[in-house]
């Protein structure tokens, strides 16, 4: 959050909280494993070594908690800078791992703190597309398309990382020689990159691994911002967009303040171009940019394996009083013409959302620094801010004069969206900014995607 108070922008400084999560039954054999190899043999092993019924797998997934921390660009900066919505799991069993527990009917393992796992211990891109219907559309899709994430400081290793997740998942390879896999500063400079800091390194892996996970055809240009500070990585924005990039994920964010207005004018008005922004991971309150009227807010879920005909179910992600999504209605920037909410006469946050649960974390990679390198499990709106871009270019281009912001408005009610409707992410006088209702409400928007259609003019 941008507060006044200093910090410097290479975070020491490490918080642990414990999350949890309280998992139905499963409908999928195996989930997050990438491969046909890998798919295939745990398949096999599930099948033979151990029969299990979808409520003995939800008894089991029930028990899945886990501590985890800030990752080192998430603490509280000083006024004028951006904090990362990224969180790493460091001990515990999640989601991911007691379900596979319960298929070979085996001790689940668990995470140790800032040790590399050699497997995944989080969803991986089969998981993340059955459950927002996106699989034929991760297969066919996106070729074409460039979606940016805009991030502060360099990663050294992005490159070299995002092709160990993309090999082991069996993704197709994604590098700078064959013209899939970019990066740049904030002046569009190949060589001439920020200083090196693990903490942000952390988030851009999570960053990468969710566009590959989610829209693997897609074309990935990472713009690294100079520092954290709102009008360096809001001019990395600019130099995205510059560079032809038509979905951009911002996932950072800080308190409101009177120059918000300013710089919405001045870095995320870009028509025809799908800007998302983490709604935050403090619980119930507003943050910037995901407050600007030109982005779609992202909302986070906790994503749970199911029996249901979707195989998945969703509830608003919440671990305590001020760990959770962000939502709220914003103090500065003006109510779009599309959000019609009663009682919140500004812009109102979230419009859509997506798996953020640390609980119910994703898989990531990465390798720089010090804090869990090799395989990590991450949550936050860090993770469902890059997923909703990757959407936003599965289903193509935007109109050229469009806020694609307002497209799932147009679908609201509608079968393209799964409607959220239970949790909350704290306590507020207005009851839908906060609490999971029937329809629009604060914490998760709209829903999640359930398909493309939400995301297309």
């Amino acid at each position: 959050m941008r507060t006044s108070t200093p910090n410097s922008p290479h975070i020491a400084g490490r918080w642990r909280r414990i999350g949890s999560a309280a998992a139905a039954t499963a409908a999928l054999l195996v989930a997050g494993i990438g491969t046909a190899a890998h798919a295939t043999a745990a398949t096999a092993t599930a099948a033979t070594a151990h029969k299990v019924s979808t409520r003995a797998i939800a008894a089991q997934v029930a028990k899945a908690h886990v501590q985890y921390e800030k990752a080192g660009c998430g603490a509280t900066p000083k006024t004028g800078y951006a904090a990362c919505n990224a969180l790493r799991v460091t001990g515990g069993t999640t989601a991911f791992m007691e379900k596979q527990a319960a298929l070979r009917g085996v001790t689940p393992k668990t995470v140790k703190p800032n040790a590399a796992s050699d497997s995944p211990t989080g969803y991986g891109p089969s998981d993340i597309q059955s459950a927002y219907g996106l699989t034929d559309a991760a297969s066919s899709d996106g070729s074409g398309e460039t979606v940016a994430i805009v991030d502060a400081y360099d990663d050294p290793n992005a490159e070299a990382d995002l092709a160990t997740y993309r090999s082991y998942y069996g993704l197709s390879d994604c590098t700078t020689d064959n013209g899939c896999f970019e990066k740049v500063s904030q002046t569009g400079s190949t060589t001439s990159l920020p200083s090196a800091d693990s903490g942000w390194a952390g988030e851009e892996s999570l960053d990468l691994d969710m566009v590959s996970a989610t829209c693997p055809n897609c074309n990935i240009l990472l713009v690294e911002a100079k520092s954290a500070s709102d009008a360096n990585l809001g001019t990395a924005v600019n130099e995205a967009v510059k560079l032809g990039a038509k979905f951009v994920s911002n996932s950072y964010g800080g308190s409101e303040s009177s120059s918000d207005t300013t710089y919405d004018t001045s870095y995320y008005k870009h028509a025809g171009v799908a800007i998302t922004a983490s709604a935050g991971d403090e619980g119930y309150g507003a943050e910037y940019p995901a407050a600007s009227r030109y982005v779609t807010a992202v909302g986070g879920t906790a994503l749970k394996t199911s029996s249901n005909s979707r195989g998945w179910t969703e509830s608003v992600w919440k671990t305590s009083s001020t760990e959770g999504t962000g939502s709220g209605c914003s103090a500065y920037d003006a109510k779009p013409s599309w959000q019609t909410d009663a009682t919140c006469t500004k812009r109102m946050i979230a419009d859509v959302s997506a798996v953020a649960d640390p609980a119910t974390g994703v898989s990531v990679y990465d390798s720089y620094g010090d804090d869990g390198t090799g395989w990590n499990t991450y949550g936050g709106t860090s993770a469902s801010s890059p997923l909703i871009a990757s959407v936003y270019a599965l289903a193509g281009t935007p109109g050229s004069s469009d806020y694609p912001a307002e497209y799932p408005y147009a679908a609201a009610g509608t079968s393209a969206l799964n409607d959220v409707t239970s949790g909350n992410n704290g306590t507020c006088t207005t009851s839908y900014y906060c609490t999971a209702k029937s329809g629009y409400d604060g914490p998760t928007g709209w829903g999640t995607p359930e398909g493309t259609d939400a995301f297309t003019g």
